[in-house]
């Protein structure tokens, strides 16, 4: 922009000045509005802030609250664990000797007593290899007789006398061995129990090893439940556990303690309780589902709450109990569970009314109006 000459006049420099510097002009307006108007947004807010706190009344309401009041009363430290029915024993009868079936007698779910026959196998050969056996054995011992006589006159040497006494031996116990085998055509229960599954089929042709019936004993069961790593050391020392057959309408039984596995049977690192079940009158079925109600330890004179009057924040816990209609909160420390009830091992007095109710809505020293005191827990379910 050319400068204007020296010689033009005074108001025609002025115009030429304000001009030149216009946009520093109008940008300075704008710092001040932008100014001016936060500083009447900042009063604005002040002034609102303190209209709300003088409409606030400083005396906050009681809050309604129902208190439990907290006396020594029992509580266990219990695990409840799924488990499983099963046989007490379940055994698989295999073919001894080959051969083909000739009869059956039994079928699946028949009950077997010890020596029950539960298929025949066709004996006629082994009933002649018996002959032959016993016809050997015979010759051998009426030659062995004759031998001891000889011998006895000097007859015969003493090799020839031991060496006949062998070959009687060897006789007597081929005759033996054919015997045994005679016997294993006939396929006997070798204990009582119920017929779970039967392959042996009239004419199927046997090989020794192959699967003939499968019996269980059911008149004893076990109960086997998993018992995670933690836990083993308590649950080893005791001697009983309650348990609930789901099936059953929820009956519930004791079983003894018969067995602790030494070591884990799964990935999960769960060790086998065996539990002894009696089942005289045949109800509980291999394959029923349990509960196991195993009670690790038990505290005759504890101090619990519900579980939902706790508080839990930032790794504290706490609660709130009544003391003259001001709420106190009261840090705690707790113990075992049962149900619905934790065990509280610090922080508590018996005596105290713990907030069960309204617990969340109050701060510590807040008034608060009782509507309801509970004498114990057991009052919650009425």
């Amino acid at each position: 922009m050319n400068k204007p000459l020296p010689t033009a006049p005074l108001r025609a420099r002025v115009v030429w000045q304000i001009w030149n510097n216009l946009p520093r002009l109008v940008l300075l307006a704008m710092i001040v509005v932008a100014v001016s108007l936060f500083n009447m947004v900042k009063e604005r807010q002040a002034t609102i802030t303190a209209d709300k706190a003088a409409q606030i009344s400083p005396d906050r309401p009681p809050v309604n609250t129902v208190t439990m009041t907290v006396q020594p009363r029992p509580i266990s430290d219990r695990l409840n664990l799924p488990g499983v029915v099963e046989p007490w024993t379940w055994l698989k009868l295999l073919a001894k000797v080959a051969g083909t079936i000739t009869e059956v007698p039994v079928q699946s779910g028949d009950r077997v007593k010890p020596g029950d026959i539960l298929a025949r196998i066709e004996d006629a050969d082994y009933r002649i290899a018996v002959q032959r056996a016993e016809a050997a054995y015979r010759l051998a011992e009426t030659e062995f007789s004759r031998d001891e006589a000889l011998y006895a006159k000097g007859g015969i040497p003493v090799a020839t006398l031991d060496s006949n006494r062998a070959r009687l031996q060897t006789a007597k116990a081929d005759y033996d061995q054919a015997r045994l085998q005679f016997s294993r055509t006939k396929i006997v229960a070798p204990m009582e129990g119920i017929i779970h599954e039967l392959p042996a089929k009239v004419g199927l042709q046997l090989s020794v090893g192959d699967p003939v019936a499968e019996i269980l004993e059911t008149d004893r069961l076990k109960g086997v439940v998993g018992i995670p790593e933690s836990d083993v050391d308590a649950v080893r020392h005791l001697e009983e556990v309650a348990i609930t057959i789901q099936a059953l309408a929820d009956r519930q039984l004791t079983a003894a303690i018969h067995f602790l596995a030494p070591a884990p049977q799964s990935m999960a690192r769960l060790y086998n309780l065996e539990l002894a079940i009696d089942n005289p009158g045949g109800e509980i079925l291999p394959g029923m589902f349990l509960r196991a109600d195993i009670v690790k330890s038990r505290r005759s004179d504890a101090l619990s709450v519900p579980l939902y009057s706790v508080i839990s924040r930032n790794d504290a816990q706490y609660l709130y109990v009544d003391e003259a209609g001001i709420a106190r909160r009261r840090d705690i420390r707790l113990g075992v569970m049962e149900g619905w009830l934790v065990e509280v091992v610090e922080g508590l007095q018996a005596g105290d009314r713990v907030l069960i109710e309204g617990h969340r809505d109050v701060e510590d020293g807040q008034p608060i109006k009782v509507i309801r005191n509970l004498d114990g827990p057991e009052e919650m379910r009425r």
